[in-house]
């Protein structure tokens, strides 16, 4: 039986309405004793009563950030301001810095046999079941852990392209990213095939959105974590990868890259929410299916990219790049470590 006592200051719980489940408190041998040192059962089972708890913390505070009453930017600032602290709150009190939480993540969610005794152990606490392992090698975006840099550089490049805790299968925020948008591509698609049947035509377009962004559909074939959020993850992380201070030259010119072209894919899902929402609020199939071509072209190009100058390339920048222009930076990226 595990006994937790509540992790986070009061005025904060009160405020998120979080839950807090329990926990006990141990100290990580793998954190504290250096890198090289391999995680014990102990820190295995840390990490997993963190992950139930913070993920409470990051449940709540986005069920209230999405409340019209906090639309406001002081108040969305506030939010975020508490949410951080619930975070580092957590953290602090299981004896841990971020960086040592943020390895132990890391090295557990590589490892195909800590990530099974993580998985076992979360399911256990929460009654969900067990998820599977990550994707295969052959997936999009995907880098094995061994090509990584080592370090807090690695670290961060392996949540881009290896693995992360909290997306479906443990998969990297890239491998997620390519599968949504092949989800909200292939559903385009096939809302063309009905092109006089509207409320077809509207569920097709429904699944775009899940895979998009579950936040404004709920339900759907897609992934449930959503393109805007992991391509905002590959943005963010390998951004993170070329702020470290071992980063070399090559990291932090080709982190641009990937960032650049993560965030065009963001612009073209915007363009692609705004359509589906318009399909959604035909009233005639003529209307609607003269909408579904243009989706089909923008839902191509969050993979893809497009070549907005008509220079007969795409490029990272300028708007153009897509998932694709972030795969192959990424893989210059690792190629430009191996040579160093």
């Amino acid at each position: 039986m595990i006994r937790t006592p509540s992790l986070l200051p009061y005025a904060v719980v009160a405020f998120l309405g979080v839950s807090i489940p329990a926990a006990t408190h141990a100290q990580s041998s793998t954190s504290t004793g250096g890198a090289s040192s391999p995680p014990s059962a102990t820190d295995v089972r840390l990490l997993a009563e963190m992950h139930v708890t913070l993920s409470a913390v990051h449940d709540s505070a986005d069920a209230r950030a999405a409340q019209a009453k906090n639309k406001t930017p002081d108040a969305q600032a506030e939010l975020a301001k508490l949410k951080r602290e619930a975070i580092a709150k957590v953290i602090k009190d299981k004896g841990l810095t971020d960086e040592q939480y943020q390895r132990l993540r890391y090295v557990v969610s590589t490892n195909a046999d800590l990530r099974a005794q993580f998985d076992s152990i979360v399911g256990k606490l929460t009654g969900a079941p067990v998820p599977g392992r990550v994707v295969a090698a052959s997936a999009a975006g995907f880098v094995p852990a061994a090509q990584l840099p080592a370090g807090l550089v690695g670290t961060h490049i392996g949540h881009v392209a290896t693995s992360y805790v909290d997306t479906p299968e443990k998969s990297g925020l890239l491998v997620i990213a390519f599968a949504e948008a092949s989800v909200a591509s292939q559903h385009a698609l096939l809302a063309t095939r009905t092109p006089t049947d509207l409320a077809a035509m509207k569920m097709h377009a429904g699944h775009v959105l899940h895979a998009l962004d579950p936040a404004l559909q709920a339900t759907g074939p897609g992934k449930g974590f959503g393109l805007r959020k992991a391509s905002g993850g590959v943005a963010q992380h390998i951004e993170l990868a070329a702020k470290e201070p071992t980063a070399s030259g090559g990291v932090k010119i080709h982190a641009t890259h990937i960032a650049a072209a993560a965030r065009g894919t963001l612009t073209r899902l915007d363009q692609a929410v705004a359509l589906v929402k318009q399909i959604q609020d035909a009233t005639e199939a003529k209307a609607a299916a003269s909408l579904l071509q243009q989706l089909v072209s923008v839902c191509n190009q969050l993979t893809n990219g497009a070549d907005t100058n008509a220079d007969g390339r795409v490029d990272w920048g300028n708007g153009e790049g897509g998932l694709q222009q972030a795969d192959e930076h990424l893989k210059l990226l690792l190629a430009g470590e191996r040579r160093g």
